[in-house]
């Protein structure tokens, strides 16, 4: 990974923070060491100095720049993760100073997604962010930027390195931002297919790392990448399951969120998050085992409010029940169920919840048609769905999903 690391060989890193009260410095650096593990780093220190505010020549102070000289040597580490954002020539005094490798949060994040995203799509948004990222950090990337490109071919006489570098990237970023729109294109197409068939809908979002897909893959054997690692997915994967009402729906995993997201990293992935926004229901899962899950849960709230989701029935859904230690705060009500993904406790209540808060599109009723009315099974067949038909004497007894268009014709026909 960095410095030509193989996979099987972490790279030694030490987590850094300057905290001037802004965030939980204690709480982010742990979610730091854990992105650092995702990313192949074993963290063998950590040091963190309370400041009024950053360095604005090397983010933390030169006392404590040099007792992270020293735990390096002692530690023998080769990498220095910032837990927060570097600017090009923060970065290239640190590097200076200490000799070895560094980078932010920001950076380990892009990282993680670049090993993760699978699909067209993901890797386009990944290599935005990272473009975008890095184009206002060349000013500060050392000399080798500086010197003159020689003015061949498509440069101009006396265009410097950096100009060259920087003209390249804002060329590769409009491809970039091309390509995706060509992507939602077909993307929106899709949706509103699914909306014109009357495809029923449901967005499992929530914190990365809290069991999304997990629970997508125990409901409906979907076989997506489920691990204990942050950001495992990145790509939408989509399945459909039916619900006790005869209803289906179709069930789509998102990125995972997380504290702190930098913002040009929301845009970028905004298009797997704008599936909560067009969905008809929101599941919103929760490891309710992290002893921060309520702020973890507030990131989450907050980001679907930004994505426009106002008004989408949520279902705050528990998850981790056989880790959790508290479960007597937490009370299930319609909208709030108790499950563990890993053990399938609880999916019945959950499948129910998730019917009760989804918007009436069809209702499962028992009806007699008589014999002069049989074209009115074949509507009910064309929009719903037959589960049985029976036949006597009066006319066709039809268990059946009913369309929310025919329910006034179908009432006329009800089996008490």
């Amino acid at each position: 990974m960095y410095d030509n690391k193989t996979e099987e060989t972490p790279v030694k890193a030490i987590l850094a923070c300057v905290d001037t009260g802004e965030f939980d410095a204690e709480t982010s650096i742990a979610e730091l060491a854990e992105l650092a593990s995702t990313a192949n780093a074993e963290v063998v220190g950590e040091i963190i100095q309370k400041k009024q505010s950053y360095d604005p020549a090397t983010c933390m102070g030169p006392g404590r720049l040099e007792e992270l000289n020293e735990q390096l040597k002692t530690l023998e580490a080769e990498l220095v993760i910032f837990d927060h954002e570097l600017s090009g020539m923060q970065t290239r005094n640190i590097e200076e100073i200490l000799g070895v490798r560094v980078i932010d949060r920001t950076t380990l994040i892009l990282d993680i997604f670049a090993q993760r995203a699978r699909t067209k799509e993901g890797k386009l948004q990944v290599e935005l962010a990272q473009q975008k990222y890095r184009l206002p950090r060349l000013t500060g990337m050392g000399a080798a930027l500086s010197r003159l490109g020689g003015g061949i071919g498509t440069r101009g006489p006396g265009e410097t390195k950096l100009e060259t570098d920087k003209r390249h990237i804002r060329q590769r970023i409009e491809y970039l931002e091309d390509e995706l729109k060509e992507l939602e294109k077909h993307r929106n197409f899709a949706r509103s297919r699914r909306k014109k068939d009357g495809v029923l809908c449901a967005a499992i979002v929530g914190y990365t790392n809290v069991g999304k897909s997990t629970l997508l893959n125990a409901l409906t054997d979907a076989g997506v990448l489920a691990e204990n690692k942050l950001f495992a997915t990145l790509d939408v994967t989509s399945r459909s399951i039916e619900l006790p009402d005869g209803r289906s729906v179709m069930l789509i995993d998102t990125v995972g969120l997380i504290r702190r997201l930098p913002h040009n990293l929301v845009e970028a992935f905004k298009s797997t998050l704008e599936e909560a926004a067009a969905a008809d229901i929101i599941l919103n899962v929760h490891d309710i085992s992290a002893p921060d899950y309520e702020e973890q849960a507030r990131v989450t709230r907050q980001l679907l409010e930004e994505l426009g989701c106002d008004g989408i029935p949520v279902v705050d859904v528990m998850n981790k029940a056989d880790a959790a230690t508290d479960l007597d705060t937490i009370f299930e009500d319609d909208s709030t169920v108790i499950i563990s993904a890993r053990h399938g406790n609880g999916f019945d209540r959950l499948l129910e919840c998730i019917s009760k808060n989804l918007p009436e599109t069809a209702r499962r009723m028992k009806l007699l048609v008589p014999y002069d009315a049989t074209a009115f099974i074949s509507r009910i067949r064309i929009n719903g769905k037959i589960f049985s038909e029976e036949y006597n004497e009066q006319g066709t007894v039809i268990d059946a999903l009913v369309d929310v268009k025919l329910l006034k014709e179908a009432e006329k026909y009800m089996l008490s």
